[in-house]
């Protein structure tokens, strides 16, 4: 993988980070540093980003950087789901908001005569194993989780329409963080619903960080802004 002078310091400084994060998240005397240093992870994406998009359409920059808060939302909610389960639920909708604001990135490039119906096929399949296995355990919870399910099959779908029409490394990056994002919300769900899994919150934020940093590097790997993607009604 090609990456420049500051996205390979960035990624050094990135994992150091993730490190520090796995720590402090599964070190109980060190709670406190674990709330800085989960959004970190999403704030030191949302500063690359900034400081490297100048190539790419502001319509794709503005719903990256959206994208980017609302996980960063997401990330703070969930971290507070202990002194109330609401914030699971808001968290929830700030991570759908994230997976909205992706799909309609991915959809930018995407190309028009791509069939996705194989895939599609596979994750629905997909689902709906994970669906048979979280549905007696989902409660209220049902309607909420069958929405974000949908939206991440289309964050994914959306990921895989790019083949073709960018550059191979920028879709194998974005795929591959689109899919990696599935299985991290895959887990935290069966973890939460169906039953503990051991060292689920190391497997969550190792995916989690890897979807982020893969997706937006795919971004910033897309090719040079064209007008139609500042004005989109041309």
């Amino acid at each position: 993988m090609k990456l420049t002078n500051i996205e390979k310091q960035f990624s050094i400084l990135f994992f150091i980070i993730v490190l520090f994060e796995l720590i402090t998240g599964n070190t109980e005397n060190l709670k406190t540093a674990h709330y800085i240093a989960k959004p970190a992870i999403v704030i030191s994406l949302i500063f690359l980003f900034v400081k490297t998009s100048g190539h790419l359409s502001k319509n794709i920059k503005s719903l990256t950087l959206l994208a980017l808060v609302f996980s960063l939302l997401g990330d703070v909610l969930l971290m507070l789901v202990d002194q109330s389960p609401h914030f699971f639920t808001v968290g929830l909708i700030a991570f759908l908001l994230a997976h909205i604001m992706y799909i309609l990135v991915f959809l930018k490039h995407r190309k028009q005569k791509q069939s996705a119906v194989g895939f599609i096929i596979m994750l629905l399949i997909y689902a709906s194993g994970l669906f048979y296995l979280l549905k007696d355990g989902l409660g209220e919870m049902l309607l909420p989780v069958t929405i974000y399910m949908l939206i991440i099959l289309g964050m994914a779908t959306s990921a895989f329409l790019r083949r073709g029409k960018v550059n191979t490394l920028s879709f194998k990056l974005v795929f591959i963080g689109a899919i990696f994002f599935m299985i991290s919300d895959s887990i935290l769900a069966l973890n939460k619903f169906y039953q503990p899994i051991p060292l689920s919150n190391i497997s969550i934020m190792v995916t989690y960080s890897l979807a982020q940093y893969l997706i937006v590097l795919g971004i910033l790997k897309t090719p040079l802004k064209s007008p139609q993607e500042d004005n989109p009604s041309k």
